[in-house]
């Protein structure tokens, strides 16, 4: 019977040992951790104005296998769509992490860089060269605005995830940029 308890004594007091270091008793109290950033100004207006801006442009997008007068520009389209839309599905759900409701306060804004509905029904009449002009045209003041837009949540930002998403939009903006110099 002696044996047992001490067992069970043993026992108990290295469950509570193995939880106290589980739970993290450190010379540091917990409550004094620093907590994630939150989500600021900035991060949710970036956020809100990225979504509009990349969905325009993704309409325009969307025309290019149908309207581009240059096959490499159509390829570089298609590529430049996808990253968008991985871009629009890593943004909504910064936007669901971040809080705040999805009210689309930049709805029907034409801002600098953003693709205008004027200019995607346009789009939608004309073919070849005409189309090629209109496209390379739109997204590359798109893709500069994009760019800018990410420096300053980088450098404004505080949480962590959407100055993180930004720096990798930020060089596959890059990347686009260059390659359509490079057909231009």
């Amino acid at each position: 019977m002696q044996l047992s308890r001490n067992v069970l004594t043993r026992r108990t007091a290295a469950a509570l040992l193995l939880g106290m270091t589980v739970a993290g008793c450190t010379s540091q109290p917990a409550a004094d951790r620093p907590a994630p950033a939150a989500f600021n100004d900035t991060d949710t207006a970036w956020i809100q104005l990225m979504i509009p801006m990349n969905e325009r442009a993704s309409l325009l997008i969307d025309l290019a296998p149908a309207h581009a007068g240059r096959p490499v520009l159509a390829d570089w389209a298609e590529e430049a769509g996808r990253r968008l839309k991985n871009e629009l599905a890593d943004l909504r759900k910064l936007l669901a992490a971040s809080g705040v409701p999805d009210t689309r306060p930049h709805e029907g804004h034409n801002m600098p860089g953003m693709v205008t509905l004027d200019t995607v029904r346009r789009a939608r009449t004309v073919r070849g060269e005409s189309f090629d002009r209109l496209l390379t045209g739109s997204l590359r003041a798109h893709l500069v605005q994009v760019r800018m837009l990410c420096a300053s949540e980088r450098t404004a930002g505080s949480s962590e995830r959407a100055t993180g998403l930004a720096t990798v939009i930020e060089r596959s903006v890059a990347q686009r940029i260059t390659r359509l110099d490079a057909l231009t």
